[in-house]
C-alpha cells in the first residue's frame, strides 16, 4: 500500500488499483455523511479531483494518486458513506481503477515515510 500528501491511499493488485482516503483523513473529517463518487469509465489523470466527502465538519476533495480509468466503485458507500469511518482501509475502499502508468504508484509514499509525514504537519 502506498499514500499521497493528499491523504489517499492506493493497493495494486494485477494492475488494478483500489484507492481510498487514509485513517488519517476520516478522522480528520469526521463524521462521513455523503461521498460524492464518480462515474464508471471515466479516464482521470495523476491528482485529478475525482470525489468530494461531505462530513459535518466540512467538504473535502479527493484526489486520484494514480493516472487510469475507473472500472469500479464502491456502491455501499451510497448508503453507508461512514464505512469510511469505520474501515477505510478495507470496507471504506471507494474506486478501483485500471491504472495507466505503474511509475507513479512507485512514486507515492511507503507506509514508513507516510508516518514521517503525518509527524511533519
Amino acid at each position: 500500500m502506498r499514500f499521497s500528501k493528499e491523504h489517499e491511499w492506493c493497493k495494486i493488485e494485477n494492475g488494478i488499483a483500489t484507492i481510498g482516503i487514509t485513517d488519517y483523513a476520516q478522522k480528520e473529517l469526521g463524521d462521513i455523511v455523503f461521498i460524492e463518487m464518480p462515474e464508471i469509465n471515466i479516464e482521470y489523470s495523476l491528482n485529478d479531483k475525482f470525489a468530494e466527502c461531505e462530513s459535518v465538519k466540512a467538504v473535502s476533495d479527493v484526489f486520484i494518486p494514480v493516472s487510469g480509468k475507473i472500472i469500479e466503485i464502491n456502491e455501499s458507500l451510497d448508503e453507508e458513506p461512514n464505512l469510511v469511518n469505520e474501515d477505510a482501509f478495507g470496507k471504506g475502499w471507494m474506486i478501483k481503477v485500471k491504472i495507466s502508468d505503474e511509475n507513479e504508484y512507485n512514486n507515492l509514499m511507503t507506509e514508513e515515510e507516510y508516518k514521517s509525514y503525518l509527524k511533519e504537519i
